[in-house]
């Protein structure tokens, strides 16, 4: 396959033709001018993202998949080359999904001492700025008494209202998942919609905001793939 193809197709098109192997050419090629530390610090979360997700899937396809969309998105379309905000971006998940294999302790501890020591294994590892882009994006442990998706609106706009560069991270989840609605089961689409749809008034003041680390042309980038998200949850929730 010719890397200009590669480089133009939209990348839930590359998922559907050519799968995980796909989007990890992809990212190669996106990552190939970047200086030699910063590429290997990518290949390196590549790995560890690889390995502490090797067995979560996405309905029908590898986890992994879902991350390296989020990663590529950031550098591709949002222009940002921060190889902090990259790594952040290949795990954000790590720590909410995998704490105990990342830090390397028992599953029986709690969730909050399986966070920190999950967290603190990043700061490590790479930087404590990319232990702190992931905590802003790594859910609590939730109240088992109250509505789980409004506790997870709630958190998110906390966190993302003082951490601008989290808010990029979580504008590509978000795209991923809200944009993305249509690429999965019904059963599935209906549930994302009903956990999503709230947020998109908010993501779009957050992103339009000038302290979001974002060029023009990328804010009106997001702000357009919002409005597409928010047109498929309409479709799904009230068509």
């Amino acid at each position: 396959m010719a890397q200009e193809m590669l480089l133009s197709m939209p990348l839930h098109a590359i998922t559907e033709i050519y799968g995980e192997a796909g989007l990890r050419d992809r990212f190669r090629l996106e990552i190939a001018a970047l200086p030699d530390d910063d590429r290997g610090q990518l290949e390196d979360a590549l790995e560890l993202a690889s390995r502490l997700h090797a067995e979560d899937r996405r309905v029908r396809e590898p986890y992994l998949n879902h991350l390296l969309r989020v990663a590529i998105r950031i550098l591709r379309y949002y222009g940002i080359r921060d190889v902090d905000v990259l790594t952040a971006a290949l795990l954000h998940d790590a720590v909410e999904d995998h704490p105990a294999e990342l830090a390397g302790l028992s599953a029986d501890l709690s969730y909050k001492e399986l966070t920190e020591a999950a967290l603190a294994e990043l700061g490590q590892r790479y930087s404590p700025r990319v232990a702190q882009l992931v905590g802003s994006v790594t859910n609590p442990e939730f109240d088992p008494g109250r509505d789980r998706h409004e506790q997870y609106r709630s958190h998110v706009v906390a966190s993302l209202e003082h951490d601008p560069w989290a808010r990029v991270i979580k504008v590509s989840d978000f795209t991923d998942n809200g944009v993305g609605v249509v690429h999965t089961t019904y059963d599935k689409a209906r549930s994302s919609a009903t956990k999503y749809r709230p947020l998109v008034p908010k993501l779009r003041e957050l992103v339009a905001r000038a302290d979001t680390p974002l060029s023009p042309a990328a804010k009106d980038h997001i702000l357009d793939q919002l409005d597409l998200a928010e047109e498929r949850f309409a479709a799904i929730l009230d068509g």
